[in-house]
């Protein structure tokens, strides 16, 4: 019997000294992070909106991207971790017809997320991706808007083929799908809505999709770092950097007609102020106390080899 009731107070114990170690002391410390990849870029000649990179989170009380919940709480070991920022997809070149390109993937440890997938121009299917790209409004009645990624982001919105306005379809974003114009005079597709978090101590919304072009205005709008579309013979709007937003797509026509680059991704994570986080040298960061931690907001990284080293 003695020897029932230490051992059940020593696992009592040990389970005590963890959670208080995770949160004031030592290794392992409790961290949250949000970590986004690179926003696709949109398309030029009947345009759809670029999708948002994929989004995932285990902030308490917020998201993840396409409708999940928070992930699981993390104790981080004290240790060396990878820590890589995804570029936004570029689009396209004034007057040149074409799908823009897919967003790069983020990085913090072991928590991946997909780049964004590309809209589409005339003709050409648009890309999966986090969140999908927005499809044209031409081939539409056979290509919808691209996938999204489970737990990261929305597929895209589908183009409108009917008669000249053309309205093509949002790229899809980390909270909602892209919108899919329901007839040929819509305004073109809004890109979806992003995923806003606070765990800079600030709400800010992030990983909007971007806009669909249109004959005449209005084009397709956007949120939360996504880029509005353009209608003829205008630019598009790029995603906006460290946002995951997808880039703008373009109806096309003469300069300065290019469609929008999707927004460079982002990891933000944080560790209780006694934990010290020395980054590799290709990393551009920088940190802020919020309450009890430090919150570090990662921006861009040179190589997809650097490193942070926890301890």
């Amino acid at each position: 019997m003695a020897v029932t009731s230490m051992a059940n107070s020593s696992v009592r114990d040990f389970t005590k000294y963890n959670s208080i170690s995770a949160a004031y002391g030592s290794s392992p410390y409790a961290s949250e992070y949000v970590v986004i990849a690179g926003g696709g870029g949109g398309a030029n000649s009947l345009g759809g909106g670029g999708g948002a990179g994929g989004y995932r989170s285990n902030v308490f009380g917020e998201s993840s991207g396409g409708g999940a919940s928070a992930e699981s709480a993390l104790n981080i070991l004290a240790g060396v971790y990878t820590v890589t920022i995804g570029a936004g997809g570029a689009g396209t070149g004034v007057q040149v017809a074409g799908n823009g390109f897919p967003g790069s993937s983020s990085a913090f440890s072991e928590f991946s997320t997909v780049g964004g997938g590309e809209g589409s121009s005339q003709g050409i299917d648009p890309g999966a991706g986090g969140s999908g790209g927005g499809s044209n409004s031409n081939n539409s009645a056979t290509a919808p808007g691209g996938l999204g990624t489970a737990g990261q982001g929305f597929a895209g919105g589908k183009g409108n083929d009917g008669a000249v306005q053309y309205p093509a379809g949002g790229g899809g974003g980390a909270g909602s799908v892209g919108v899919s114009p329901p007839t040929s005079s819509s305004d073109g597709g809004a890109g979806g809505s992003g995923v806003t978090s606070s765990i800079t101590g600030s709400a800010v919304g992030r990983a909007g999709g971007g806009g669909g072009s249109k004959t005449a205005s209005p084009a397709g709008t956007a949120t939360d770092g996504g880029g509005a579309g353009a209608v003829i013979n205008t630019a598009a709007t790029a995603g906006s950097a460290n946002t995951g937003g997808g880039g703008g797509g373009c109806r096309g026509g003469v300069a300065p007609a290019q469609s929008g680059a999707g927004g460079s991704g982002v990891v933000i994570f944080t560790l209780p102020l006694q934990a010290i986080a020395t980054f590799s040298g290709g990393v551009t960061q920088t940190s802020a106390v919020v309450g009890f931690n430090r919150v570090y907001t990662v921006t861009a990284t040179s190589t997809t080899s650097e490193t942070v080293t926890i301890s």
